[in-house]
């Protein structure tokens, strides 16, 4: 019997990928204090790329330094020097060391960057987060000019990708940045042509994927990680996510990631409802049990594609459950994100046919309204945050060649990132 997981796939543009995993992208954190590569990025995807995943996607590239989604991210913005393209060219180069893919995810902050990095970042429209605390600051509306010119930044940056050896682009679509903010009612509530109804909150999605395809040709994967819902009243709705899928589709775009949250809301950390059959109100309908929550939104989105490809992330722990995803979902790609920075060698396992647990460690600040299922919503926050910053110092680990230590303390883990954050902030060269 075949391995559905170890099967190739043909891109829309032509580009083929060797199996159906996806390292799917998840902040580095390891920018120096002017957001340039560095060896460590190297050191990082070479060692993810021995095990085999047929595509590795970065973490979020920035293409404004003034609006990072952490002080460590790269940047790509203007002209690049002989330097930052260098070290671009060696992290290209190692992820691709056994034969791997690799893509740029390219992404901007918008309102939810760190206050540390600007207190006044830019977006749609002037709407705070509605999140507890000052880690964010209040937003500046974007200008129609501003808007044009970061459309052409992101066409440079994938250009740029391109340029130094990377095989796609991802632009970030989800989770509450910059395109998220766009798409949906509650942070853009602009009346000229960038906001209003869907077709016009779409636009700087769908023009920025115009000029990418301009910038790059037409035989380079562009992707997008685009949410298949808000989760937030009055959001982005699954239904909005359909039509602008089809959109999409009709753009060129060669993969669509489906995920689904914001910082206020943020179930891509949690992935709640993972393995369970439940009463989905974005579907309408009962869903089967399936491991990820995400892959319940895959049989009604592929409906509507014509010619890209599908994939989703968060929540597998077996074999069978993401083979599941490709032959009962609609799906063509898996991918895997905090597993690998536990066990960087499943992907050679999968690939082989050997059975995987990849059940995640159950991380909490401490017992009851102290853990991931609290009733307070800032707990729930923290705890969703918290998670990511711990899986963060297993990513550092892997790229000073130490192996993961999954009995790190959650808050250690916490505390040392904010910690790292703070450090990073102040060290930013200003003329970066």
């Amino acid at each position: 019997m075949k391995n559905p997981l170890a099967e190739p796939l043909v891109l829309p543009c032509g580009v083929t990928l060797p199996n159906r995993l996806v390292k799917a992208a998840m902040t580095e954190l390891l920018a120096d204090s002017r957001n340039r590569a560095t060896p460590a990025h190297a050191a990082l995807y070479r060692a993810w790329a021995k095990d085999g995943p047929g595509m590795m996607l970065t973490g979020n590239v920035q293409v404004d330094h003034r609006n990072l989604e952490h002080p460590g991210n790269v940047v790509i913005q203007g002209e690049q020097g002989a330097e930052p393209l260098a070290a671009l060219r060696n992290w290209s180069a190692a992820a691709k060391e056994h034969g791997n893919h690799v893509w740029m995810q390219l992404s901007h902050a918008g309102r939810q960057t760190h206050r540390l990095v600007n207190q006044t970042p830019m977006a749609p429209s002037a709407i705070p987060l509605s999140i507890p605390g000052i880690k964010f600051g209040a937003p500046k509306v974007l200008t129609h000019s501003e808007i044009i010119g970061l459309i052409a930044r992101f066409a440079d940056a994938a250009a740029v990708a391109r340029e130094t050896g990377f095989d796609g682009v991802q632009l970030h679509g989800a989770h509450g940045y910059l395109f998220s903010q766009f798409l949906s009612p509650l942070s853009n509530r602009r009346d000229d042509d960038w906001g209003g109804d869907l077709a016009h909150r779409a636009r700087f999605v769908l023009e920025t994927v115009k000029a990418v395809r301009a910038k790059v040709g037409t035989d380079f994967p562009i992707g997008i990680k685009l949410n298949s819902a808000d989760f937030q009243r009055g959001g982005f709705s699954f239904e909005d996510s359909q039509i602008v899928a089809g959109w999409l589709d009709d753009a060129s775009i060669d993969m669509i990631e489906i995920s689904g949250g914001t910082y206020e809301q943020p179930k891509m950390a949690n992935a709640e409802g993972a393995g369970q059959a439940s009463h989905d109100p974005y579907l309408g309908k009962a869903s089967r049990a399936r491991e990820s929550y995400f892959a319940r939104f895959g049989p009604e989105m592929r409906k509507r594609l014509k010619r890209a490809k599908l994939m989703v992330t968060g929540g597998f722990c077996t074999a069978q459950g993401m083979a599941d995803a490709i032959t009962s979902d609609g799906f063509d790609l898996v991918g895997l994100a905090r597993p690998l920075c536990l066990s960087p060698e499943a992907p050679a396992r999968l690939l082989r046919g050997d059975p995987v647990d990849l059940s995640q460690p159950d991380l909490r600040f401490g017992p009851g309204l102290l853990g991931p299922k609290s009733p307070v919503k800032m707990i729930r926050t923290l705890t969703g945050a918290g998670g990511a910053t711990w899986y963060n110092e297993q990513i550092l680990r892997i790229a000073s060649g130490r192996r993961p230590d999954p009995k790190l303390g959650f808050l250690k883990g916490f505390i040392s990132t904010q910690m790292r954050d703070s450090r990073m902030a102040r060290a930013l060269d200003p003329n970066r």
